[in-house]
Parts: C-alpha cells; structure tokens; sequence
C-alpha cells in the first residue's frame, strides 16, 4: 500500500475514535444521565489535565527510548479498553476517573500521529508542508463520518457511542504495528547534560522569547476550542423544549450539522499553505482569533428556524478558527525544531493547547456558566454563553497583534524553498 494512504488511513481512524463521543458527550450528559453543568465542565477538563504532561512525556519516550509507531499503537489499543467501560458508570465522580484515564491514553496520541507521519515522509523525501494537509483532512473526514455515524444511528444521547469510539481504536492500535518504523532519534551518547538525559530538551523553546509568546497564545486559542467543542452539540439540543424548534432536522439531527464545521475544515486545510506562504504565522493565527469572534458571535444570534443560516454560517467558519491555529501551529513548530526533538516538541504544543488550554476553557468556562448564565429553571441563557465567548476570543485577538512581533517576507512560491515558508518570519 502506498505510504501516503497508509498515513491517510491512520489520519481517518485518529479522528473517527474521537469524532464518535467529543461533540456528543455532553448531550448523553445532559439529555440522559441529567448531570449538572459544573460537573461537565470537569468531565471536559480530563483532556486537558491529560495534555498537560502525557504529549511530552510520550514524546520524550518516542524521542529517546520507543519506536513511535509501537507506542501509538499500545496507546490506542489501552485508550479502547477504557472505553468500554463508559457505558458501566452510573455517577460523574466515577465518570471522572474513568474519562481521565481514557484521555491519558487518547491525548498522546495527537501529537505521536503528526509526528510519525513527518517522521515517514522526511524519509521518503517529501516536504511535509505540502505533502501533510492532504493527508491530515482525511482526519476531519474522519471525525465526520463518526459523527454522521452516531447521529444516524440515533446514539448522540446513548452510551453505545463509547462502543463505535473502542472498535475504532481498536482497529488503529492493531494496524499501527504495520507502519514504517520510526526508531528514537536521540541517543544516549547524545545526552550531554541533565535536560538531554531526562529528555526535557524541547522545554528549552521556552528560552525563546518568540517561541515563548506563541506558545502562550496557543493556550490561549486552545482554550477556545474547548468551549465550542463541550457547549456546540448539547446548545442545539436543548431547543427540544421550544414547541417551535423539536421538529427541525438541526434539533432532531444536531450533530449532522455540527458536522458542517467539520467539512469546512477539508477546504481550510487545503488553503493552509497559500496562506501561510502569503501571510506568515502571525497573520494565519490572527485570521483564526477573528474566526473564533464570529463562531461564537453567530451562535449566540442563530437558533434551528431563521436563524439557521447563522448556525450553519458559524460552522463554517470553524473551519478556518480550527485549521489555521491548530495544523499551522503544528508546522511551525516542526520548522522550528531539530528532527531529534520532533515528537517532544509537538508533545509540548499539544501540552500548551489541548492541555493548559482546555483546562482554563472547560474548568472556568463551566463554572461561569453554572453561576451566571443558569436560570431558576435550570435552563441556559445560551445567548450570553456565546456573547461571553466571543467577547474573550476578541480579547486574545488584540493581545495577539500587540505582543507577538514578527515580521513576514512574501516571496512567490516558485523561489520559496518549501522548508523556509514558516521560517521567513523574523522577531
């Protein structure tokens, strides 16, 4: 089988597994278990408690001591057995633990699959800035057709959702023992001082003060891909109590349209390398934060009757919020780092996004939702939920133009070596 669909096909099953509960959790944990939303927002933080040390830790053990195929695969298959205990948890304490456990196995993974897919095509010779995004959109085709899946199944709200999410990576733990080999890069003779022996090198990227700053926004954005990721489905399900709304194909099929900003992303994807060739890091990112406003800001106007257009509007503009932060992100961090380093250094953005940063989104914002946007009734005031969102990702916006200085050279792609196009920008 051709390399390149062998790293599609791990791209499709990486995000399927996740696509098959991420989106439709929080409708089995509000329209079947009844669970309140501070509880939630807990449930949610476990991926980001898990990325704030489980990215880097693996990525050390990939970069020094494990072959990161192998290690991929023992994850997913371990991530697979937790998930089908899911189903047996009858309180959110346990829910707790049980998702946390699940997301120590799961969260690794994301960094451990970009960088064993650089890792094989470097080796085959390919550029990785225009031979990935191909590859990577199958992800998001993934991640929709898992939610197509459950949707059309009629599990959003079920526990069989878990089961779908196990198979799957059962599959991709079985199959990652197939890949080319991609044996550790560092060598013990190469541990000269106490950071190269604990394999903590990737850790001095903080030095930088460029690379510091990006970091720190990258939690920032991280956090406000949390909110849409807990709040999106369970926001449009709730309109089931509107007499005017129970029968629209956005309350009876939600996830269906959320999977609309997961289409999105197959075309942004794609676009990522015109874009960063003729706009540099700092202007992608900026185009991102901006997506982010108007994600949030047409959620908090549009509802499944009129203002469908709206709901379907902000889907697509999530596209451009996710694809631009998150795989961009991951490119510059790959240019800016020595292949010895690469599966710790992407462990460390991981750590900074879907770590720190889903834990500030998912703890706080599920607080602030429980004390300030909870009626009487227990129902949501879900216009001030994404007014409130959308004010915090303008914020970010304006910090990002003032505190990140960089300086991008546009050049015509014919004269651009592709391995230079993230590394024009000068501080």
């Amino acid at each position: 089988m051709n390399t390149k669909l062998r790293l599609t096909l791990l791209s499709f099953l990486q995000f399927f597994i996740w696509g098959s509960w991420l989106l439709t959790i929080g409708a089995y944990w509000f329209q079947n278990k009844h669970w309140s939303g501070a509880q939630f927002g807990a449930i949610f933080s476990t991926m980001g408690i898990a990325a704030i040390f489980m990215p880097s830790l693996m990525g050390i053990v990939a970069d020094k001591w494990v072959n990161a195929e192998k290690l991929y695969g023992v994850l997913h298959i371990l991530g697979g057995i937790v998930l089908c205990t899911v189903p047996m948890v009858r309180d959110p304490g346990t829910m707790f633990w049980v998702m946390l456990l699940n997301m120590i196995f799961y969260m690794p993974t994301l960094a451990l699959s970009i960088a064993v897919s650089y890792s094989v095509l470097k080796k085959e010779g390919h550029d990785v800035q225009t031979a990935y995004p191909p590859i990577r959109v199958w992800g998001t085709i993934g991640f929709i057709v898992a939610l197509w899946t459950v949707s059309l199944l009629g599990i959003e709200t079920s526990a069989s959702q878990f089961y779908v999410a196990a198979g799957a990576a059962f599959v991709l733990g079985l199959y990652s023992f197939t890949l080319p080999a991609c044996p550790p890069q560092l060598k013990a003779s190469d541990s000269k001082t106490l950071t190269d022996a604990l394999g903590l090198k990737s850790f001095l990227l903080f030095r930088d003060p460029k690379m510091a700053t990006f970091f720190l926004f990258t939690l920032l954005l991280g956090a406000a891909l949390q909110l849409t990721n807990a709040y999106g489905d369970t926001f449009l399900h709730d309109f089931e109590g509107v007499a005017a709304y129970k029968t629209t194909v956005a309350v009876k099929y939600p996830a269906i349209i959320m999977s609309i900003s997961q289409i999105s992303e197959t075309l942004f994807i794609l676009a990522i390398p015109f874009f960063l060739r003729r706009f540099g890091i700092k202007q992608v990112m900026l185009f991102s934060m901006l997506a982010w406003v108007l994600r949030f800001g047409l959620f908090a106007f549009g509802n499944p009757g009129p203002g469908l257009w709206m709901i379907v509007l902000s889907c697509i503009v999530y596209g451009m919020a996710f694809d631009f932060f998150n795989i961009s992100g991951s490119l510059f961090v790959e240019t800016q780092t020595a292949p010895e380093i690469r599966a710790s250094a992407q462990g460390l953005f991981m750590m900074m996004t879907n770590g720190f940063g889903a834990v500030l989104g998912s703890s706080i914002s599920g607080l602030v939702i429980q004390h300030y946007f909870t009626l009487a009734d227990g129902t949501k005031d879900w216009h001030g939920i994404w007014l409130s969102f959308a004010a915090y990702s303008l914020v970010i916006a304006v910090l990002f133009v003032v505190f990140f200085r960089h300086k991008h050279t546009v050049q015509p792609a014919a004269t651009v070596p592709a391995e230079s196009l993230l590394t024009m920008e000068q501080a």
